[in-house]
């Protein structure tokens, strides 16, 4: 009732069981369900028990949708700077459409080919937010929001070699951005990315649903 989305379920550390139970008490009072980090044993019990259960293998999330939510007159961006992070932008994208986003996808337009995502400016500057997801050294939040005038959510991914650190350099590259506009979420999170453009989307429209 707070949010317009009912509780999400975070799979890892769970059993099958354990996750079909708590899908069953939200389906109960809602019409829609995510659930986040689902491997594929997760996916088959919960299906047995809600066949409408649709398992997004990129981002490893359930959804099951009941009744889908009216979609909002704004646009969230979704960018990613390499094939590697499009598990993490899927998770975000997954997110987004199932709490009633329209999400544009714009993959492999990191900074090693800058030209791809200069090719967007006008695409971009049609979005409400955008979600950015790098490895690496990050730096594609920071020229995205040097780009735009909406905000910027820059998610570090653990790609990369040994100087990455699981993503820990892309995650302090994304803070100390001197773009204005960027926020940062956990390395990985893509699914925080995604709940946290919807309630901006939510904001720039007008309607919670």
């Amino acid at each position: 009732m707070r949010k317009g989305f009912p509780e999400v379920i975070y799979c890892e550390g769970k059993t099958p069981t354990q996750v079909v139970k708590i899908a069953g008490a939200i389906l109960k009072h809602n019409n829609n369900l995510l659930a986040t980090r689902a491997g594929k044993e997760t996916y088959r019990a919960v299906k047995r028990a809600f066949p409408k259960a649709r398992y997004h293998e990129a981002a490893r999330a359930i959804t099951v949708t009941l009744k889908a939510q009216p979609k909002r007159a704004g646009m969230i961006a979704v960018l990613c700077a390499g094939t590697t992070d499009i598990p993490v932008a899927e998770e975000a994208v997954v997110t987004a459409e199932i709490m009633g986003n329209r999400v544009q996808k714009y993959y492999d337009v990191g900074i090693a080919g800058i030209h791809r995502l200069l090719a967007l400016h006008e695409e971009l500057l049609a979005a409400n937010v955008l979600i950015v997801i790098a490895g690496m050294e990050g730096a594609l939040p920071s020229v995205v929001g040097g780009l735009v005038d909406k905000p910027v959510i820059a998610v570090p991914t653990s790609v990369g070699y040994g100087a990455s650190f699981g993503g820990i350099a892309a995650l302090l590259a994304m803070l100390n951005s001197c773009a204005s506009g960027v926020t940062v979420v956990n390395i990985n999170n893509g699914f925080g990315a995604g709940y946290a453009a919807s309630l901006i989307n939510q904001l720039a429209t007008g309607r919670h649903v």
